[in-house]
């Protein structure tokens, strides 16, 4: 059974991948829109995903990981965001 309400922990480390995510996709030189239609997702959903207020699906975050050309560990890692 999920705790309820999640721990602020895990709402920080949602917080750091969403940062993860934007830092990749500016990297790659990609709007949220651009995203989106790469891996099939409107840029709302990307907007969520950046700023934690949604869970992305490990399906997602492959396909994120993908097109914007980095590791999948980078985006979901304990490291630093990349700059």
């Amino acid at each position: 059974m999920p705790l309820d309400p999640l721990p602020d922990w895990v709402l920080a480390r949602r917080r750091a991948i969403g940062d993860r995510i934007r830092a990749a996709r500016l990297h790659a030189n990609l709007s949220q829109v651009a995203l989106g239609e790469r891996i099939g997702r409107d840029h709302k959903t990307i907007h969520r995903y950046e700023y934690g207020t949604s869970v992305a699906t490990v399906d997602d975050l492959i396909l994120i990981a993908d097109a914007c050309g980095v590791p999948l560990a980078q985006l979901v890692g304990e490291g630093p965001a990349h700059r």
